[in-house]
């Protein structure tokens, strides 16, 4: 087999025309050199060299090796530079599963960002549905996911690091924005006089279910749990657009999440609502505990960046 390195010293004997003058450039003795070459000649089974006045000069089999050293040796150098970019987070792939809601609101400004700080990544976005992304972080199929879960109960007052987070079964968990949910009414509704609701003023209204079973209903559920009763649902669409428009017929009352209400429909109001108000968590969910890729943070950081109001 031959010798990745001695091709290299053959080469530089090539190109500089004499065993000296090749040892003189790479700092060796001119006898390893001459050593080098005869191991290599044993390799290859044939003579590289041949004399040439007071240099040498490469035979057929010695053009053939020297041309794929010079090969070699470019390909080892832009797989340096490949790996250095890697490294510094200017080139490589990040793996994203996101939900609707927060592609528009908080996704798109965050890439936007990351594409203008890091031009060479490329960036595989898959939007989820009912699937729970999470086993794909945790196996290491998805870098990041977007996710709802149930807000932490003690966050910290002093801001996280970017890496931070609370891991659970090999997941990490990164708070980046509390969700709060608005009352929609249809226009003429008895409440929309009022600027600010009760929750407990929806109590006895026809509800319009608009979250999937989970974490985003549950964040419903509890809220109203503490505020004393149970919304009656007459019409369950697990579509923010889709609510919105039953709301407008005048079927009944929904809450919706602020980022689900972007361009909200024309024939709703929108009004705030307290004791309790009703909030989902999302997070960005990455593989850890250890050390982020230098991409990865940067979208993190990017992430918090478009989460802040």
């Amino acid at each position: 087999m031959l010798d990745m390195r001695r091709m290299q010293v053959l080469r530089a004997v090539v190109t500089s025309g004499s065993v000296t003058a090749a040892a003189r450039n790479l700092g060796y003795t001119p006898s390893a050199v001459s050593q080098q070459m005869a191991t290599l000649e044993k390799e290859a089974g044939m003579a590289l060299l041949e004399r040439s006045g007071r240099g040498v000069r490469p035979t057929e089999a010695g053009r053939l090796l020297t041309e794929y050293a010079a090969a070699i040796g470019r390909q080892v150098a832009e797989a340096e530079t490949a790996l250095a970019d890697l490294r510094a987070g200017r080139t490589g792939r990040v793996v994203v599963r996101y939900f609707a809601t927060v592609g528009a609101t908080l996704l798109a400004p965050a890439l936007a960002e990351l594409r203008r700080e890091h031009p060479g990544l490329q960036v595989d976005l898959r939007l989820t549905g009912s699937d729970d992304p999470l086993p794909e972080v945790r196996e290491g199929r998805a870098d990041v996911a977007l996710v709802v879960r149930p807000k932490e109960p003690r966050e910290p007052k002093e801001p996280r690091e970017p890496g931070d987070g609370l891991s659970v079964d090999g997941v990490r968990f990164v708070h980046l924005l509390d969700d709060t949910y608005r009352a929609v009414l249809p226009k003429g509704h008895r409440l929309v006089t009022k600027r600010v609701l009760e929750l407990t003023d929806l109590a006895e209204e026809p509800w319009v279910g608009s979250e999937w079973p989970g974490p985003c209903l549950d964040a419903i559920l509890t809220a109203c749990g503490a505020a004393g009763f149970s919304p009656d649902f007459v019409v369950e669409s697990e579509d923010y657009a889709t609510a919105q428009g039953f709301v407008a017929a005048g079927l009944g009352v929904s809450l919706v999440p602020v980022t689900g209400l972007a361009g909200h429909h024309p024939a709703v109001v929108v009004r705030k609502v307290r004791n309790p108000e009703p909030v989902r968590a999302i997070y960005a969910a990455v593989r850890g505990p250890g050390p982020d890729p230098i991409a990865l943070r940067g979208l993190l950081d990017a992430l918090r960046r478009a989460a802040t109001p």
